[in-house]
């Protein structure tokens, strides 16, 4: 018989590290650390701690419009940020939950323009 290891969600603060890939425990969402938060914080999604323990069997997000256009919770490749810790995280699979820092949603980080090529 296999012995499963369990790892509790992040309920205190804790040190990120980059490359260190987290899932939610409520939906299907799962990010990467991109970069690290100046200070310990407690990321959360959909009001639930992060954790490092992958979380199988959890539902797929519901397509884009269903559900009375709703906006969508975290999207596949997209960067997140929360400005006051410095924190940057990237999608690595879409979920319905809101990504937070310490309680803060995180910011969707937009697309840098590039200069002209003239």
């Amino acid at each position: 018989m296999e012995k499963k290891t369990v790892t509790a969600p992040m309920t205190s603060p804790q040190t990120l590290r980059p490359g260190v890939r987290l899932w939610s425990a409520v939906d299907t969402t799962s990010v990467v650390v991109v970069r690290p938060p100046a200070t310990p914080v407690v990321l959360t999604c959909g009001d639930a701690p992060m954790t490092e323990q992958e979380q199988p069997g959890r539902a797929d997000p519901p397509a884009a419009g269903a559900g009375g256009g709703a906006e969508p919770g975290t999207l596949l490749g997209k960067r997140y940020t929360d400005p006051q810790t410095g924190l940057e995280v990237l999608c690595t699979h879409a979920g319905a939950g809101v990504l937070a820092a310490d309680g803060r949603p995180l910011a969707v980080v937009g697309a840098r323009t590039l200069p002209a090529s003239d």
